[in-house]
């Protein structure tokens, strides 16, 4: 018998779970299939979160021929077979074949290489999925000719109703007493994954034992997912999970754990890529100013990485691990920046203030774009103040440095400039009412 999450797999539009942004009424993909065109696009977006599935769908509601690859065992022959094909496939004016590429991200250059001309003359219609940033995993000609559409974890209500419909319309569960009690954790260990999801709810049935009704709890599932928990790999499902105890542990400041999270993933295969270019994100967001020496550590990790390969790149990996983990922590930047972007989508936009803006025409000029302005390094100290935000923004403060060393420093010569206005140096405790 097939998995639950390949017969609860929907083929039509209207079971689709999720992704509102895209496939509901005004979704720009519910635009391209009411219009009957489709870009080559790439799907970006964590693991059962409907890639595959919505790939289909379109290719069935839009009837066109539908030839899938996987990149982890298609080669260039394997493509340039798909292409041709879809070439033969290609009558008069009617729109190219869909030619999906699951996991595109481990695509090498020259197999994407390979996809560039039957996509850029419309022999077929690509469709890439992938859990990596597109960005720095796809090539930019490829990156070109595509749209990216990111696609979103399940909300939880998306969770519970796909339950109630497996329960509801697959015959094998139809056939047995089953009853969700809680959702707390048949969600929480999902992770907004709808196939771990449809594996979990599986595994509580098979591992039934009796013939009486199954009633689902937070503890039953705890206790079968404990009992079944398997080893570490890169396409299963634990692959978030021990990036994520990595990930906690560089921020926790514990180099030991760090390292065995490290090593678990390194032993199960992981791209080293994948985990140089997490620890370079959290050098921003977790350490960031209160010691700026790790984003450039992280960042010469990463680079040295892609130039070594394995086996060596796991001591530059440690290395990296470890230095993150000693180094004292700061989310401050990430902070001020959440709450820019915050400030940005609840006030508009603000106009800039005379003084700051460009005055390349005499018009501009006149009309006193630059005047008042008062360059910096004409002014002891290298330093003038003036305002810098729009006027109705002119008290909001974004950044709160944090108390380590190399914040406190930084936040006693932002208190010395602008002490008739900010007040830094306070705790960001206080600072954000906390």
């Amino acid at each position: 018998m097939r998995p639950l999450a390949e017969r609860m797999r929907p083929k039509m539009l209207d079971d689709y779970a999720g992704q509102e942004h895209l496939v509901g009424p005004e979704g720009v993909l519910q635009q391209a299939i009411a219009g009957g065109q489709l870009p080559s696009l790439i799907l970006w977006g964590p693991p059962g979160v409907g890639k595959t599935t919505l790939a289909r769908i379109l290719a069935h509601t839009l009837d066109r021929p539908f030839h899938a690859l996987s990149a982890v065992s298609s080669g260039v022959k394997d493509v340039r077979e798909a292409i041709d094909k879809a070439r033969r496939q290609h009558f008069f004016d009617r729109p190219g074949p869909i030619l999906f590429i699951d996991e595109i991200h481990r695509f090498s250059k020259a197999q994407q290489d390979a996809l560039l001309g039957a996509v850029e003359d419309g022999t077929v219609t690509l469709i890439g999925a992938t859990t990596e940033n597109p960005s720095f995993e796809v090539i930019s000609a490829l990156l070109s000719r595509c749209q990216v559409y990111t696609l979103k974890p399940l909300a939880k209500e998306d969770l519970i109703h796909l339950v109630e419909r497996a329960l509801e319309r697959d015959e094998y569960l139809r056939e047995k007493e089953i009853e969700v009690r809680e959702y707390d954790a048949l969600l929480g260990y999902s992770g907004g994954d709808a196939r771990r999801l449809f594996n979990i709810l599986e595994l509580l049935v098979t591992q039934h034992r009796g013939g009486g009704p199954l009633h689902i709890t937070n503890e039953g599932v705890s206790r079968v997912i404990q009992e079944n928990m398997a080893r570490y790999d890169k396409g299963g499902e634990q692959h978030y999970d021990i990036a994520s105890a990595f990930i906690k542990s560089l921020r926790g400041s514990d180099p030991n754990a760090a390292v065995y999270w490290l090593a678990r993933m390194i032993e199960g295969g992981e791209d080293p890529k994948f985990i140089a270019r997490r620890m370079v994100i959290l050098a921003s967001e977790d350490i960031g100013l209160a010691n700026p020496n790790a984003l450039l550590l992280a960042t010469t990790a990463f680079q040295a990485v892609q130039m070594i390969g394995m086996p060596e790149s796991r001591i530059i990996l440690a290395q990296a691990a470890i230095y993150l983990a000693s180094s004292p922590k700061s989310n401050s930047a990430y902070l001020a920046i959440q709450d820019a972007q915050a400030l940005v989508r609840q006030t508009g936009d603000q106009p800039v203030p005379l003084h700051l803006r460009n005055a390349p025409t005499q018009l501009m000029k006149e009309l006193d774009y630059g005047g008042g302005y008062r360059y910096a390094h004409d002014y002891p100290g290298n330093f003038a103040e003036q305002e810098f935000l729009p006027e109705r923004l002119s008290e909001h403060r974004l950044y709160s440095p944090q108390d380590n060393p190399a914040e406190r420093k930084l936040g006693a010569q932002l208190g010395h400039w602008w002490k008739g206005k900010y007040q830094y140096g306070e705790s960001p405790e206080k600072e954000r009412g906390n």
